[in-house]
C-alpha cells in the first residue's frame, strides 16, 4: 500500500535520522517536564501553606491551566509515541530514496499532539468544573474521597473493556497502522497523527482521569502514569499488564471508597 514491500524487517532509518528525530522528541519531552516543574512546584508548595480557596476561574487562569495541561500531554506521551513516528519516518525516507513525494515526520506529530490538545481543553473544562462544585481542590487538583474512588474503579473497569483492547493494539502496532491508515500529502500525514493520536487517546484517556485522583499538580504521579503508558504500549507483555493494572485499580478503588 504504501511501498514498503512484504518483509518489514527491511525497513530500516538510517542511523543519523533515528537520531535526530530520537532526540528531538527527547528535548520536547524533557522541555515539557521541566516546565511542568516550573509551574507547579511553587503551587505546591502553597497548597502546604495556604487553606483551599474556591474562587471563579478568569480568563488567565483557563490559559494558565490550559496551558499545563497542553505541555503535559507531550511530556507523558510522546515517549510511547516514539515508535509510531520513527515508522513514518522510515516510510517517508523509502518514498525521499525513490524520488517520491514526501513529508516531514513533524507534520504527522502535530496531529498527533492536536489529539492530546483536544483533550487538554476537555481535561481543563472538567478541572473548572469540578472547583465550581466544589468537588475538587483548587491546591492540589485532588478529588474528593469518594468521587476520587469511583474514578478508579471506572479506570479499573474501562483498562479491561473491548474499546481499550482495541485502541491498545493500535498503539502497540506501528506498522499495521501505517499499512492500514496511509494518506498522502501533508494534510495526509496531519490526519493520520490525528487519527493516531485519537486511538492512543482512546487507550489513555482514563489513566490521566487519575490524575485528578492523585493530584494534579504531582509529578510523581504524572511519571508513575507516564511509565506505565510506556510499559502497556511497549513491553511484549503490555496487553497483559494493561489487564493486571486495570484489576489493581478496580481493588484499589474498592479500598478507596470503604475507606470513604
Amino acid at each position: 500500500m504504501v511501498g514498503l514491500g512484504a518483509d518489514r524487517t527491511s525497513v530500516r532509518l538510517p542511523g543519523c535520522e533515528r537520531l535526530v528525530i530520537a532526540a528531538a522528541l527527547g528535548a520536547v519531552t524533557a522541555l515539557s517536564w521541566l516546565y511542568l516543574y516550573l509551574q507547579m512546584q511553587p503551587m505546591a508548595d502553597m497548597a502546604d501553606m495556604a487553606p483551599a480557596m474556591f474562587a471563579p476561574w478568569t480568563t488567565a487562569d483557563f490559559a494558565l491551566n490550559f496551558a499545563i495541561w497542553w505541555v503535559m500531554m507531550p511530556g507523558m506521551m510522546l515517549p510511547s509515541a516514539a515508535p509510531m513516528i520513527l515508522t513514518f519516518a522510515t516510510v517517508n525516507q523509502r518514498k525521499r530514496e525513490r524520488g517520491q513525494p514526501y513529508v516531514p515526520t513533524i507534520v504527522f506529530t502535530s496531529g498527533y499532539l492536536v489529539a492530546w490538545g483536544l483533550f487538554g481543553i476537555f481535561a481543563t473544562l472538567a478541572d473548572g468544573a469540578l472547583e465550581r462544585a466544589a468537588l475538587i481542590s483548587p491546591m492540589t487538583g485532588r478529588l474528593s474521597p469518594i468521587l476520587g474512588a469511583i474514578v478508579v474503579i471506572a479506570a479499573g473497569i474501562y483498562q479491561l473493556s473491548p474499546l481499550k483492547s482495541v485502541c491498545l493494539t493500535h498503539c502497540r502496532s506501528p506498522f499495521d497502522f501505517v499499512l492500514n491508515h496511509w494518506r498522502d500529502g501533508t494534510s495526509g500525514a496531519l490526519r493520520m497523527g490525528l487519527e493516531h493520536g485519537l486511538y492512543c487517546l482512546g487507550c489513555c484517556w482514563f489513566l490521566m482521569a487519575l490524575l485528578f485522583v492523585a493530584g494534579i499538580m504531582s509529578l510523581l504521579w504524572m511519571a508513575v502514569i507516564a511509565v506505565f503508558i510506556l510499559l502497556e504500549k511497549l513491553l511484549p507483555a503490555g496487553t497483559w499488564l494493561a489487564r493486571a493494572g486495570g484489576a489493581a485499580m478496580l481493588g484499589l478503588g474498592v479500598y478507596l471508597l470503604v475507606g470513604a
